[in-house]
C-alpha cells in the first residue's frame, strides 16, 4: 500500500520521442534516454514512448513484426518501442512515412495499463510529435513540454533548398505555430532559442535551454582501442586534424577538405575524417586521393573521445545558414571536449561552448582562407599551448554538462509549469 501511495505521489512524466537509443557497451544512449533516467532517479516517474526505427538507429533497426509495441524497464523507468515503418536513407520519402506511421500508431495505441500522465513532453526530432502531444494533453488535461532539438521548417528552408511557400514547409509552420501557441513551455537544445519563438508567434511561452551533455557513467579511463594514428598510420610528427561524425549536407565538410586540398603539398598536416552519411562516397571519390585525407569509418559513440585523444586539433562545421543565430549545442563538440583536444570550427552564428571555454576558436562558415590560416596557426602552437587549451575543454565540459546537473535543471522546469497563454 506504501509502494502504491509512493507511486502516485511521484509526478508522472510522459516523453514523447520518435528517436531514441539504449545505453550499449558501444553508445552511451542517447540525450532523451539520458535526461529522462536522470529525472527518474530525481524521483518523477517516466514513460518513455518511441520508435524502433530510424536512419541511425544505434540499436539496430526492431524486427519483430508480430508485436505492436515491445515494453521494457531501463534504469527504473519505463521504456515502450512502437513497431514503426523501417528506412535507411535520411533524405527519403519514408522517412516522412515513418513520421506518420509513428504518430498515428502511438495516438492509437492502448493506454489504459500507463500512469495517467502529469506532464507530456513532446521531442521535436519529429517536429509531428507535438501534435500527438497537443492531443494527448487535451485527453488528459496535463501540462506539455515542447522540446525543440532541431528548428523545423527553418532548417529546410535554410539548408535543405526548400521554398518558404513549399505545401509541405507551409504544413510544417502550421504545427510549429501551434506547438509555441499552445505548450505550457519550450525547452530547446540551443542558448537563443527564445528568439525564434517570439518571432513565431506574439505571445509565447517561457523557453528554457537544457543543451546536449553527457552521461557521467559512460565516461571511461584508458581504452585499448587503437589511436587515430594507428587507424590512419600516421606517424608522430604529423599534427592531425580529426572529424568524428555524419557526412551529410549539414555538416558542410566541403570546406575543411577544400582547405585539405589547398594544403596537400603541407606535409605537416594530415587530415582524418571518421563516419558515414550521405555524402561520404562522394567526398571520397573528390578527395580520397590527396595523400593528406583519411576517411575511415564510424567510430561508436563510447569510443569516439578515446580515438580523438590522438588527434591535436579537432573540427566540426556548420552550413552559413540563418538557423545558427539560435545558438547550437551539437553531440560531436562534447565529444570532443570530453576528448580533451583544443577545437576549431567553420561556425557563423550565436557564441558556442567553444568561446565559453576557451578552448579554440571559430571562423566563419564557408571561408576556406581563414580556415587555413587558424589551422596552421594550430600546427605552430606548442605542445604545451594545445595541451593547456584541451585541458580547458574537458574542464569545463565535466562541470557544465552533465546529464545529473542538466537534469536538476530540467526537473526545476517541470516543477514550475503553469497553464499556457493559449488553452486548448
Amino acid at each position: 500500500m506504501m509502494a502504491s501511495d509512493e507511486l502516485k505521489s511521484k509526478t508522472s512524466v510522459w516523453y514523447l520521442s520518435k528517436y531514441l537509443s539504449e545505453p550499449s557497451a558501444s553508445d552511451p544512449g542517447s540525450r532523451g534516454y539520458c535526461l529522462m533516467a536522470e529525472l527518474e532517479r530525481l524521483g518523477m516517474s517516466v514513460t518513455v514512448l518511441t520508435s524502433d526505427s530510424g536512419h541511425h538507429f544505434f540499436g539496430g533497426q526492431g524486427k519483430d513484426r508480430r508485436r505492436y509495441r515491445t515494453t521494457s524497464v531501463q534504469d527504473q523507468m519505463r521504456v515502450i518501442r512502437i513497431r514503426t515503418l523501417k528506412y535507411r536513407k535520411q533524405r527519403s520519402f519514408r522517412r516522412l512515412l515513418s513520421w506518420l506511421d509513428f504518430e498515428f500508431r502511438l495516438l492509437a495505441m492502448p493506454k489504459s495499463d500507463l500512469p495517467r500522465p502529469d506532464v507530456i513532453i513532446a521531442s521535436s526530432l519529429s517536429l509531428l510529435t507535438i501534435v500527438s502531444g497537443l492531443l494527448l494533453r487535451i485527453r488528459y488535461r496535463c501540462r506539455l513540454v515542447f522540446e525543440v532539438r532541431d528548428i523545423w521548417p527553418l532548417t529546410l528552408v535554410e539548408e535543405g533548398g526548400f521554398s518558404r511557400w513549399n505545401p509541405l514547409i507551409s504544413l510544417l509552420a502550421g504545427i510549429e505555430w501551434l506547438g509555441y501557441r499552445f505548450s505550457n513551455a519550450v525547452v530547446g537544445t540551443m542558448p537563443n532559442l527564445g528568439e525564434h519563438v517570439r518571432s513565431v508567434v506574439a505571445v509565447a511561452p517561457p523557453v528554457y535551454c537544457v543543451p546536449i551533455g553527457f552521461d557521467e557513467r559512460s565516461i571511461k579511463g584508458p581504452s585499448q582501442i587503437d589511436s587515430v594514428r594507428s587507424l590512419a598510420n600516421i606517424s608522430k610528427e604529423t599534427f592531425v586534424v580529426g572529424y568524428a561524425g555524419s557526412m551529410g549536407v549539414s555538416n558542410a565538410l566541403e570546406t575543411i577538405l577544400r582547405c585539405a586540398e589547398d594544403l596537400a603539398d603541407d606535409h605537416r598536416l594530415h587530415f582524418v575524417l571518421m563516419g558515414e552519411g550521405d555524402l561520404r562516397s562522394d567526398f571520397q571519390s573528390r578527395f580520397g586521393r590527396l595523400p593528406n585525407v583519411t576517411f575511415h569509418e564510424a567510430v561508436t559513440r563510447g569510443e569516439v573521445s578515446a580515438v580523438l585523444r590522438g588527434c591535436d586539433l579537432l573540427y566540426f562545421a556548420t552550413q552559413a545558414s540563418s538557423v545558427w543565430k539560435f545558438g547550437q549545442s551539437l553531440n560531436k563538440l562534447v565529444d570532443y571536449m570530453l576528448a580533451g583536444k583544443p577545437i576549431v570550427g567553420s561556425f557563423t552564428g550565436h557564441l558556442t561552448m567553444i568561446n565559453e571555454a576557451q578552448c579554440g576558436t571559430v571562423v566563419p562558415a564557408d571561408d576556406v582562407g581563414s580556415l587555413r590560416v587558424e589551422l596552421l596557426r594550430f600546427a605552430g602552437l606548442g605542445v604545451h599551448q594545445r595541451a593547456m587549451l584541451g585541458d580547458r575543454a574537458r574542464a569545463w565540459v565535466l562541470a557544465n554538462r552533465g546529464y545529473r546537473l542538466l537534469a536538476s535543471e530540467y526537473r526545476a522546469i517541470l516543477d514550475g509549469l503553469r497553464e499556457p497563454v493559449g488553452r486548448l
